[in-house]
């Protein structure tokens, strides 16, 4: 007798096995920078290929003293920002803690509880810049920049193989989700085992805030 999955078209699984739907399970997910005036609070918005919401990542912990830096000079990219991954009901599902820090960056993941998951850490500063994923000081994953003004970004297992990649344009997405510059989409390639899956989307929903860290100010 066959039985008819219960599973969302375009969707994964959860781990138990329940349907997909979510910032976890999704294999494409669309990043919308909100747009601001003077960008002084980082906040975006995620979306499956559908434009369906699935959550957000909003900056947390941002005192007036670091709005005005932030507004007045550059200095702001080289200070410690905290970032919360939330579902659609604004609850945390992911914690990251970018450090201080003057050359390389290093993004610490934890669970809302606290416990850790993994770090991503980049590796370079000269060429293509790319960042480890690591996991209890072990190696399971990286990413690669291999044109960073076009936004093309490869996330690949701890064996080389791509697993999922970043880029601003995907032909199965609706162009009406492609208002703006500010959109750039996560393709996963298959269903990845935590603590991985969690890495990669960590990873993508704060390339341009935790890991790249551009300029945003007036200074």
């Amino acid at each position: 007798m066959t039985t008819q999955s219960n599973i969302p078209a375009g969707s994964y699984p959860d781990a138990d096995g329940t349907p997909g739907g979510t910032l976890f399970t999704e294999p494409v997910l669309v990043v919308n920078q909100k747009a601001k005036l003077i960008e002084l609070t980082n906040e975006y918005k995620v979306m499956d290929q559908n434009g369906r919401d699935l959550g957000a990542v909003v900056e947390v912990g941002q005192g007036v003293l670091r709005k005005i830096l932030r507004f007045v000079s550059s200095w702001d990219q080289f200070l410690t920002h905290r970032l919360e991954i939330r579902d659609t009901t604004g609850q945390p599902q992911l914690l990251l803690t970018r450090p201080a820090k003057i050359f390389k960056s290093r993004v610490l993941v934890a669970r809302p509880d606290g416990s850790p998951v993994g770090e991503i850490v980049q590796q370079n500063m000269i060429g293509k810049i790319n960042f480890a994923m690591n996991v209890d000081g072990r190696q399971v994953g990286a990413i690669k920049a291999e044109n960073w003004r076009a936004w093309n970004f490869a996330i690949v297992d701890d064996a080389g193989t791509e697993i999922a990649r970043i880029t601003k344009t995907w032909e199965g997405l609706a162009k009406t989700l492609f208002t703006t510059a500010d959109n750039y989409v996560l393709q996963i390639h298959r269903p990845l085992p935590e603590p991985l899956r969690s890495l990669v989307v960590a990873t993508a929903l704060t390339v341009d805030t935790a890991l790249k860290q551009d300029s945003r100010g007036l200074g």
